[in-house]
């Protein structure tokens, strides 16, 4: 931990600015979004699917408030994922986006705390009790080496002390490279990541979490939640700081 001495000196030489807008932060805050950034961040919240996460038709009446036309989304009743649940914090536009890729391409790594907060924070009241572990998405060897980090690591960690449950990113490994998913559509998505990953069989039995920055398809979550349940996974959700709007799952 930096001193208050050390903060104030680096405030006056080195002003922390927001890795989206680059406005100047206050005296002592280095790394996180200025309170504009922030304050634009959409959040999601309720109708959502109680599977896929996605926002469900509501109707209203003159007597009656808005509610949802069906729990579950008709995507996920003709078609469900090998996950049993998924929850986003926001929608991946505008500086949520930025911060993300300051995250992940800038080696803003202490962005992985507001963001990390920000899920858990939007999220924790819709998730189920009885979460045994969290689960990062493994990033190929290659690219962790070239990035420095896994950001769905960092992330999960942030989560799990929030949440008081462990990370066991050694539970769920990547055991073939894939091609990079944002090249790809959505069918080449579920084909590319499809067998990439194998679980421990320390899973089994467990009511495990998913953590990754972004949902866009859904194709690399469901491939590892397929490889979760094959381990023997008793329950298997998912949670990202963002999601991609009206992607298909």
């Amino acid at each position: 931990m930096l001193s208050s001495f050390t903060l104030a000196a680096l405030d006056l030489v080195f002003p922390a600015l927001c890795p989206v807008c680059e406005a100047t932060l206050g005296p002592g805050r280095r790394d996180p979004l200025c309170g504009a950034c922030w304050g634009a961040i959409t959040r999601l919240g309720a109708p959502t699917c109680d599977v896929c996460g996605a926002a469900t038709p509501t109707i209203a009446t003159v007597a009656e408030p808005p509610r949802r036309v069906a729990p579950t989304c008709a995507t996920c009743m003709t078609s469900p994922p090998h996950y049993d649940y998924a929850r986003s914090a926001a929608l991946y536009e505008g500086g949520l986006r930025d911060a993300l890729h300051a995250f992940k391409f800038a080696g803003r790594r202490a962005l992985a705390g507001p963001l990390g907060d920000l899920a858990a924070e939007q999220c924790v009241a819709s998730l189920p009790d009885g979460i045994d572990a969290l689960i990062p998405v493994p990033l190929a060897r290659e690219r962790e080496r070239e990035r420095g980090f896994n950001q769905a690591t960092l992330l999960a960690r942030r989560i799990g002390r929030r949440l008081g449950v462990p990370t066991r990113p050694s539970w769920l490994a990547r055991i073939r490279s894939t091609r990079p998913q944002s090249d790809l559509s959505a069918a080449e998505r579920r084909t590319n990541v499809r067998g990439a990953f194998r679980a421990s069989e320390r899973v089994a039995g467990r009511h495990l979490l998913l953590v990754d920055d972004i949902l866009t398809t859904g194709a690399t979550l469901d491939a590892c939640a397929r490889a979760l349940s094959a381990a023997g996974a008793r329950r298997v959700g998912v949670l990202t700081v963002a999601r991609v709007v009206h992607a298909a799952v």
